[in-house]
């Protein structure tokens, strides 16, 4: 039979564990062995794996040396198999419709923060689940916890950006963007010159969590009038169960939140601030966050919202996470015309530079 290329088996595996929210040591597993493999020449990876040396390599263990033995005796892997038999869930036709509408996500992050995996192969990885871009958000400096990026490293980021689209396959780009902090007093942590520079600019919460609903909801008021601000991210800042897998970067350990309650605002106030201003209110897909709920998704539909349906990926296996946001949004009646991810890279930026 005709040999597999093992190290495509390892990452589509770490692409599977990753969208199944599996813990982070075995997506790491799998993505630590591909690095490995991937820096040896293709006789050596063969001649290891006739006479069992594979795991005589730093990141090569036991189970992945037998996926790429079994890879390169032309089978796919039964740690594969396993994972594909068993892989995703069926969507409804409103659901199934809404996803295929979307055409890139607009909040993803990379190592460059607290992400596990390069901006490349985060890329390559919407290339394959068919999207048309991918908003790149790492965070702001003063989220330290997930190494947020200085204006002096965000510039150098938007450098490597364009040097890696200029390497993407034609009909594809990377949009530059941020998940900027909505400070204590509604303000965005980053420069306003840079800012203006991004394609897109997603806000969101992470600080005082349980301020009290009058300074909770001023802070959001002033960061929804701000003309930079393009989405609303995960609005209640909401953790509804304990454990986000796959988070692979320096940032892991900040990301084993716990369950969290909703924050207390006034979401009519704000959702009408966000009609007014013409933000976009993120469906956050994230399983542990399931943020908004629904009841909050229902009333900012009402109010007359644009909304983003969004990964918040943080490993590429999240990238295929749209479904589950997608079903929430069906499920409160969103239509695909007021989800600002179906439209393409240049009627969202032309939005995001006009809107307010």
């Amino acid at each position: 039979m005709k040999a597999r290329d093992p190290i495509a088996d390892l990452r589509r595996i770490a692409f599977l564990l990753e969208r199944a929210n599996e813990a982070t040591y075995r997506v790491r597993a799998f993505r630590s062995a591909a690095k490995a493999l991937a820096g040896l020449p293709a006789t050596e990876v063969a001649d290891r794996a006739g006479n069992g040396t594979l795991t005589e390599l730093a990141g090569v263990g036991d189970v992945t040396a037998r996926c790429v033995a079994e890879s390169l005796a032309g089978e796919e892997p039964v740690y594969l198999r396993r994972l594909v038999a068993t892989e995703g869930s069926d969507l409804d036709a409103e659901a199934t419709a809404l996803r295929a509408a979307l055409r890139g996500d607009c909040h993803t992050h990379s190592d460059w923060s607290d992400g596990g995996s390069p901006i490349e192969e985060m890329a390559l990885a919407a290339v394959e689940l068919g999207h048309e871009y991918l908003v790149l958000t790492d965070h702001s400096p003063r989220l330290t916890v997930a190494r947020g990026l200085t204006a002096a490293r965000l510039r150098r980021q938007l450098d490597h950006v364009a040097q890696v689209n200029a390497a993407l396959p034609e009909g594809f780009r990377i949009l530059t963007g941020i998940e900027v902090d909505i400070l204590a007093d509604g303000s965005l942590d980053q420069d306003d010159e840079l800012l203006a520079r991004l394609d897109v600019v997603v806000g969101s919460v992470h600080s005082n969590l349980k301020d009290e609903r009058s300074k909770m909801t001023r802070r959001m008021l002033t960061a929804v009038a701000n003309p930079h601000l393009d989405i609303l991210g995960h609005v209640t800042g909401r953790m509804v169960s304990s454990r986000p897998a796959g988070v692979t970067g320096p940032g892991d350990r900040g990301h084993r939140a716990r369950t969290r309650a909703e924050s207390d605002f006034d979401a009519d106030a704000v959702f009408a601030a966000c009609a007014e201003h013409d933000t976009a209110v993120e469906i956050n897909s994230r399983p542990e966050r399931q943020d908004p709920p629904k009841r909050l998704i229902r009333r900012a539909l009402e109010a007359g919202c644009r909304f983003a349906i969004n990964t918040d990926a943080h490993a590429p296996g999240q990238l295929d996470w749209q479904r589950f946001g997608c079903e929430r949004a069906a499920l409160c009646g969103v239509p695909a015309d007021r989800v600002v991810n179906t439209w393409s890279a240049e009627q969202l930026v032309d939005w995001t530079h006009n809107h307010a």
